[in-house]
């Protein structure tokens, strides 16, 4: 064994455990945990540290635009599947230069990552041999750290879980509770929600890996833990400037769902709170808009903000007093019946039409029509119906029955 292994084996710090594997290699390395966040880096040759490892110093852990590039790249693929050291060629547009990357394991599960950024000379198979001796032993520390880390965690969201479930009554017995379990509660809160529709553990878990790994990438404090089938994420902020949470939550759940085209997912985001008392609510809120995605059968919403849902948060009770007043609205259903003859498309027309606030522009280019096109579909839908696209009350109903139609049509045994 070599003299530098042998004492990088006595060691139980990362940071010297880093700064060693630099000073042996003579190159920038950097130690990440299994959710791409920074735990160390070599201080000796940080001047040659690319523009992808500068923004992992500086935000902490990948940023979300380098995440979803190693993702596509297959590198977080081969992460999971290579058991030694590999490399990782050049990425220009992420500003990623060619590096050795090893995963650090312990009884067969990743705790972390060791990235070499490999300047010149390339390493030597002895040096990736060294490499990923050094990654075993760095797998061990991990894992004694993480250990500890799930006993808080654990915790951690039994505390948030008891806030949901309303076993606290005032705002300072869980502020009390929080200081005496050493929790940081944030300045300003929201809630994202994540659940998949298929009742399956495989995926559930799959699904959940992918929201930690976006939510430990996002520029914000956050916190998650799962209750039954639910992925729940708490984006906070110390700043309690209102308005920018939202923007985040948004920005997680998009990134997630293009990372699970082949599964149907749903996602809710709450509203956003000062009080940790409306945590409950905020969560509440986050499930309402999934419900509403459920009921329609639509994974994706106009929005996933409940603040923006507007009239469909109501759409399951009217389709209630539909039923019991045996309603129909019949100008819908004399196009329905036009679009089932003569193959034409009044009725998607109609609702881009309301979505676009009778716009003739927008909406032509949505539908990727000629505006002459729309005007002649408008033409027919006012010679076939009773519709008046001045009267306000007429459009909203018109909107709300539309949308009861689709999911009509989606769900014909209900």
């Amino acid at each position: 064994m070599s003299q530098p292994l042998e004492k990088i084996f006595t060691l139980t710090d990362i940071n010297e455990i880093t700064e060693m594997v630099s000073t042996f290699l003579k190159k920038p390395v950097v130690v990440e945990n299994d959710q791409f966040s920074l735990l160390a880096y070599s201080s000796y040759y940080i001047e040659h540290f690319d523009k992808a490892n500068q923004q992992t110093i500086f935000t902490k852990q990948w940023p979300i635009s380098i995440l979803e590039k190693f993702i596509d790249e297959g590198i977080v693929e081969q992460l999971k599947s290579i058991d030694g050291p590999f490399r990782v060629p050049q990425i220009k547009d992420i500003g990623l230069n060619q590096r050795v990357v090893v995963s650090a394991k312990y009884k067969e599960q990743i705790f972390g990552y060791i990235w070499v950024q490999e300047t010149d000379p390339p390493l030597t198979n002895a040096q990736m041999t060294f490499l990923h001796k050094v990654s075993l032993h760095v797998g061990r520390l991990l894992y004694k750290e993480n250990q500890l880390k799930i006993m808080k965690d654990e915790k951690r969201s039994q505390f948030y879980k008891k806030i949901i479930d309303e076993t606290y009554r005032t705002e300072s017995q869980i502020k009390w509770e929080a200081a005496n379990m050493n929790i940081s509660l944030p300045s300003i809160f929201i809630v994202n929600v994540f659940t998949v529709a298929q009742v399956d553990g495989e995926i559930f878990e799959e699904l959940t890996e992918t929201v930690r790994l976006f939510t430990h990438a996002l520029n914000r404090p956050a916190y998650l833990f799962t209750d039954e089938l639910k992925i729940i994420v708490i984006i906070g902020s110390n700043s309690p400037t209102p308005g920018q949470l939202p923007q985040s939550a948004e920005e997680l759940t998009n990134t997630v769902l293009s990372q699970c085209k082949h599964q149907t997912v749903y996602a809710g985001i709450g509203g956003e709170y000062t009080s940790i008392l409306k945590l409950r609510q905020s969560y509440l809120e986050a499930l309402r808009v999934i419900k509403t995605a459920e009921f329609l059968s639509i994974p994706s919403l106009l929005t996933f903000e409940y603040d923006k849902l507007g009239v469909l948060r109501y759409l399951e009770s009217i389709a209630h007093f539909n039923s019991e007043t045996s309603y129909v609205n019949q100008d819908l259903v004399k196009l329905e019946r036009k679009d089932q003859e003569s193959q034409s498309n009044l009725l998607q027309t109609l609702e881009a039409y309301l979505l676009n606030n009778c716009r003739i522009k927008p909406t032509a280019e949505q539908l990727f029509i000629h505006t002459n096109t729309l005007k002649y579909r408008l033409k027919q839908i006012s010679e076939l119906t009773s519709i008046d696209f001045d009267d306000f009350n007429m459009k909203c109903q018109l909107f709300i029955d539309l949308q009861l139609i689709k999911r009509n049509k989606q769900t014909p045994d209900q």
